[in-house]
């Protein structure tokens, strides 16, 4: 493979393996990621815009993506060499090593959240039709500077950052132990070192799309936070999607969502091996 980029330093190849994925998965799937906000929506799938404009708001998925996974890709890894670094007794690995992977996993979301959450606020109101674009939603929110000042914008631009935090952390406690695992079964079963690109998106897609149909209550509460006109805490948004749809109303759009998650799975964690594992040469 003479011209290809390689580098021995694992926090590189995060960086970049993590940039190219996140962009790979965000555009390639977006329409799905559109559908299943309209269906989320307190205003209805119609009048959010149905089948049309499914690409409304790609232009903040394409700034966000590629910084949002490499941060949460250079955490992960460096949080599990921390931790191998410093490992315990052999014989408590098999329950340290899922502990490991669901403390960086944690990590990792949190970091890319800082840039996931104001992402995500533009980008599901240019989905949801509230603005005809996403540099419309941002100038929009950052217009209100004068009324609220910089603070009230800054809040703006990270609100449900509560609640998205408490759903991705639950879904990558879930996702990437199981990935993980799959990986080390593997192994295992082969005798071999590494994993190729292929079986990495397998597991990738299982471990996703198990990860989000748990999960996608606290994708529905978020969805609506974002989305609403006024800023209401997750508690007291819950309630009234409760007392106006009923439990139903939280697994609004599940099917989209784990659709969308087993696919891009496949393809972020795919793609992510494929970087990682080009990079060094395998």
């Amino acid at each position: 493979m003479s011209g290809t980029f390689k580098t021995e330093s694992p926090f590189t190849r995060a960086l970049i393996a993590g940039a190219l994925a996140g962009t790979t998965v965000d555009l390639s799937l977006y329409p799905i990621d559109t559908l299943k906000t309209r269906l989320q929506s307190s205003a209805g799938f119609s009048s959010t815009g149905g089948f049309r404009g499914i690409y409304a708001g790609v232009g903040s998925a394409l700034i966000g993506s590629a910084p949002g996974a490499a941060l949460f890709f250079v955490t992960y890894e460096a949080t599990k060499s921390y931790f191998h670094s410093h490992p315990a007794s052999p014989q408590t690995a098999t329950w340290t090593d899922p502990l490991t992977h669901m403390a960086a996993a944690s990590l990792g979301e949190i970091a890319a959240c800082a840039v996931r959450v104001p992402t995500e606020v533009v980008k599901q109101r240019a989905q949801a039709v509230q603005f005809h674009s996403s540099l419309a939603a941002l100038q929009a929110i950052l217009a209100q500077r004068r009324a609220v000042g910089v603070v009230g914008v800054w809040r703006e631009l990270y609100r449900g950052w509560g609640v998205t935090v408490l759903r991705e952390v639950p879904f990558t406690v879930i996702q990437f132990p199981l990935w993980e695992g799959l990986k080390e079964w593997r192994r295992r079963r082969t005798g071999r070192e590494g994993i190729s690109a292929l079986e990495s998106g397998l597991f990738g897609s299982v471990a996703g799309a198990v990860a989000a149909g748990v999960t996608t209550p606290l994708d529905v509460l978020k969805t609506r936070m974002m989305l609403a006109r006024e800023k209401v805490g997750a508690g007291e948004m819950a309630r009234r999607m409760l007392r106006d749809g009923g439990a139903g109303v939280f697994f609004k759009g599940m099917g989209p969502r784990v659709v969308w998650i087993a696919v891009g799975g496949a393809v972020f964690l795919g793609s992510y091996q494929w970087a990682y594992n080009t990079m060094g040469g395998n």
